[in-house]
């Protein structure tokens, strides 16, 4: 995390203006949360091990460490195991220090905020395989394009397809007389193979406004494990839950979970310019990686969200 620093490897310095301080101390407000910290403080255990140790289910663990490790206060690493590969997890820090807000610190910057459910896309060209399901059943017929288009698409909770687009139009909720400063989309979503494979990578692309933002290459279509919010009806062979990623946009480029991966800036998408920002998602005809995408709703998978669009401004 950009605002962080460690001291003597063990120390998280956190700073108070940092955008990723509530996060952590969000993951940190949890018992069952300082249970597995305390449990591994001196130990490397999977996910599996961990849940044993302290008396919870598996999907149980596995949300506490998903939390735990996009705070950054977990490491994890794939390693072989004997029943294939396991995810180990490692503690990073022994001590967290935060600087508390003055008073004398400017107020926070204003951010208006939009959730949209995965259903409510206005265009899409998809291609098999590809499907949609609510949180009780299949819309139309699987491996149909076509039923992408019956009206209860909107319930959607969970859609997919190996090549193509799907497109969200964003309310723009930009004051008047302002200036956008950056912009953050964030969602639940992974590759798409045939029920579902632990190696399948997928270049996903993101446009705003019709600006090609930057390419995340997913490692995989998860499933074998229900997800935390996955229905018991759909069936733990096909895909379960994805990863959460937030792209960024500001002056400084375009960012994945902070890493950069364009040019781009916050002017090149002329927000002021429409009364809409337009979302596309989708997998570009030349892409070295085109294994699809999966995209999920706040019923399903294992985090409860929609795709959530935050805009900062001046």
């Amino acid at each position: 995390m950009d605002s962080r620093t460690k001291t003597r490897d063990t120390t998280l310095h956190l700073d108070r203006h940092a955008e990723d301080t509530i996060k952590v101390l969000k993951a940190l407000a949890s018992e069952p949360r300082w249970r597995i910290l305390h449990l591994l403080s001196d130990h490397l255990l999977n996910i599996s091990e961990i849940a044993d140790a302290l008396n919870m289910p598996l999907s149980t663990a596995t949300l506490h460490i998903n939390v735990l490790q996009d705070a950054q206060l977990l490491r994890t690493e794939m390693k072989p195991g004997d029943r294939g590969v396991q995810k180990v997890c490692q503690r990073v820090f022994d001590t967290v220090v935060i600087d508390l807000p003055v008073p004398v610190e400017p107020s926070q910057p204003n951010i208006v905020e939009v959730s949209m459910p995965i259903g409510a896309y206005v265009d899409c060209h998809v291609t098999p395989t590809c499907g949609l399901v609510t949180e009780t059943g299949i819309i139309g017929f699987n491996d149909d394009p076509r039923s992408f288009f019956e009206p209860q698409h909107n319930d959607a909770q969970l859609l997919w397809f190996k090549q193509g687009y799907i497109e969200y139009r964003f309310p723009n909720r930009l004051p008047p007389q302002t200036t956008p400063d950056c912009l953050w989309l964030s969602m639940e979503l992974c590759s798409e193979a045939p029920m579902h494979h632990p190696d399948w990578p997928s270049d996903i692309t993101l446009w705003l406004n019709d600006v090609e933002l930057g390419t995340w290459t997913s490692p995989a279509d998860f499933g074998g494990q229900r997800g935390v919010l996955t229905p018991d009806w759909w069936d733990t062979r096909n895909t379960q839950y994805g990863l959460l990623k937030e792209w960024r946009v500001s002056s400084d480029g375009c960012f994945v979970d902070g890493m950069k991966i364009s040019a781009r800036t916050i002017d090149d998408i002329a927000i002021t310019s429409k009364d809409f920002i337009s979302a596309r998602i989708g997998i570009k005809d030349d892409a070295k990686h085109r294994g699809g995408v999966n995209l999920f709703g706040h019923k399903f998978g294992n985090y409860p969200q929609d795709i959530l669009m935050r805009m900062r401004y001046n």
